[in-house]
């Protein structure tokens, strides 16, 4: 997989690459969407995942792949991922929203209820969104789960937030 020289996949090459949720699976709930490009000795998401929806294989050094009939959208994955590279979309969440969950390491940490800016993968703001939770149990090792309700059409590209005191900053 070559990464254009933003850093970071497009919808498409992810798609084209065999690394996407099917349109049919985002209609079922919440997946796991990992675009992880990294080819290193790599595999915390598959040990991670207890429904084995998560497969890097031999040599570890693969990228993961997941399988979406066994993925549940539990999110384990997204906080075990060095690379922060796994994200929860889910497009069923409610009348006209889906919700995005992502790893967020900085400081301060929203708080339930917020309103906040989401971003992209290239960290533009691309619309408006309500944190709805946050998870932080010590299992994660320092790196809380945020989720953000956005407008669903939208879901699919929000990976993030923008931080507090940092418009057009990156997430």
């Amino acid at each position: 997989m070559s990464v254009e020289n933003e850093g970071y996949l497009t919808i498409e090459e992810l798609k084209a690459a065999g690394q996407y949720p099917s349109g049919a699976r985002f209609q079922e709930g919440p997946v796991a969407v990992i675009e992880c490009v990294q080819e290193i000795p790599c595999n915390p998401c598959e040990t991670a995942c207890r429904f084995g929806a998560i497969r890097v294989g031999e040599p570890i050094t693969n990228l993961p792949k997941a399988d979406e009939g066994k993925c549940t959208g539990c999110g384990l994955c997204v906080a075990r991922c060095p690379g922060l590279a796994i994200f929860i979309v889910d497009k069923t969440y409610g009348e006209g929203l889906g919700a995005v969950s992502f790893p967020y390491e900085y400081f301060p940490l929203p708080s339930e209820g917020d309103e906040v800016t989401a971003v992209d993968r290239a960290g533009r703001g691309v619309c408006a969104g309500t944190v709805v939770k946050i998870l932080a149990p010590e299992s994660f090792d320092r790196t809380p789960v945020v989720t953000v309700a956005v407008p669903v059409g939208k879901a699919e590209d929000v990976r993030g937030i923008e931080r507090a005191g940092q418009a057009g900053g990156q997430s």
